[in-house]
C-alpha cells in the first residue's frame, strides 16, 4: 500500500452495487430462498386444499363389507382401501381418512361372541402401548350388538369396536363373520369425530344371507 493511500475496507460495497445500502448482488439468492420459504409457508398447504381427493365420499355412498354386508362411510372422508357398493370387494378391508384420524374395517372368520373376540384382540396387542377404557354395547339400526372400548395412548386416541355379522338365535351369531372397526384421532381429537364415528358404526349391516 502506498503512502497517502487508505485500504478498502472489506464489507464495502461499490456505488453500483448497492441499493438503499444494501449489496444488490445478493437480492438473486435471497430473493430464492424467500420464494421457496413462501412456497412452503403458503403454496403447499394452499395446493392440498385446493386439489380434490380423488376417493372423497359423497353423500349417498355406502361401503361394501363382503357378503353383502354395509355401512354409511362420513362424507368427505377419503376412501383409501375398500370398495363402495356396486363393485365386486374381494376382502373385507377398508380405511378411511380424514385430517389425523382413520378408521379401519377388518372382517375375519371367528367362531364365538363379539366380546370374545374383542378379548382375543387385545391380547394380540398385549405389547402395544396404550390403555384400555371402559367398555360399552351399541346396537346397529340394523339390530348387530357390537362391543366397543375405548383407547388412549401418547400417540392418539380412538376406538374399538367388535361385531358378528349376525342377528338372530345365539348360535346363528357366534357362527357368523366378525368384524372389528379400530377409529384413532391425534390426542385429544376424538370428540371431533366422534359423531361421524357413531353414524358409521350404527349404519353397520349384515349380509342378506344372516
Amino acid at each position: 500500500m502506498t503512502a497517502g493511500t487508505e485500504e478498502t475496507p472489506r464489507d464495502w460495497v461499490p456505488v453500483e452495487h448497492r441499493w438503499f445500502g444494501l449489496d444488490r448482488r445478493t437480492f438473486p439468492a435471497g430473493l430464492t430462498s424467500l420464494a421457496i420459504a413462501l412456497v412452503l409457508i403458503y403454496g403447499l398447504p394452499a395446493l392440498s386444499a385446493a386439489i380434490p381427493w380423488h376417493n372423497q365420499i359423497k353423500a349417498g355412498q355406502v361401503l361394501e363389507l363382503g357378503d353383502g354386508a354395509t355401512a354409511v362411510p362420513p362424507v368427505g372422508w377419503q376412501l383409501e382401501d375398500g370398495s363402495l357398493t356396486g363393485a365386486n370387494a374381494t376382502s373385507l378391508q377398508v380405511k378411511l381418512a380424514s385430517g389425523g384420524a382413520t378408521i379401519e374395517l377388518t372382517g375375519t372368520s371367528y367362531d364365538g361372541t363379539a366380546t370374545a373376540f374383542l378379548d382375543q384382540v387385545d391380547r394380540s396387542e398385549s405389547d402395544a402401548p396404550g390403555v384400555s377404557g371402559r367398555r360399552g354395547t351399541l346396537t346397529t339400526a340394523a339390530g348387530l350388538v357390537g362391543v366397543v372400548e375405548s383407547r388412549t395412548s401418547t400417540g392418539g386416541d380412538g376406538i374399538d369396536a367388535a361385531f358378528k355379522m349376525a342377528t338372530g338365535a345365539p348360535e346363528t351369531v357366534e357362527a357368523a363373520p366378525a368384524l372389528l372397526v379400530r377409529v384413532r384421532t391425534a390426542p385429544g381429537q376424538f370428540e371431533q369425530y366422534q359423531d361421524e364415528v357413531a353414524a358409521l358404526l350404527r349404519s353397520i349391516t349384515p349380509g342378506s344371507g344372516r
